[in-house]
């Protein structure tokens, strides 16, 4: 076996995630970070979540703006208080 076949699978780039819906529900946004859904809604409710967007009662985030977000660089993590 050469060194060739032995490399590691590249990371996925924001633009080669697969396609999906343009809004997404908190459970499909979880999902998509690796977070807990609790998690996620406490770090919305603080205002860490970039591209919220409440209808009445309903909430969806832009999908878009999660692959674009880097939360590791904008501030606290998820769930930690300011």
């Amino acid at each position: 076996m050469s060194h060739s076949t032995c490399r590691k699978a590249p990371v996925l780039a924001a633009a080669a995630l697969p396609e999906g819906p343009e809004f997404l529900t908190v459970k499909e946004a979880a999902k998509l970070l690796r977070v807990n859904r609790k998690t996620l809604y406490e770090a919305i409710r603080l205002g860490q979540v970039p591209g919220i967007v409440r209808l009445g009662r309903v909430l969806r985030i832009r999908r878009s703006a999660l692959v674009e977000w880097q939360p590791g660089n904008s501030g606290p993590a998820l769930g930690e208080n300011r």
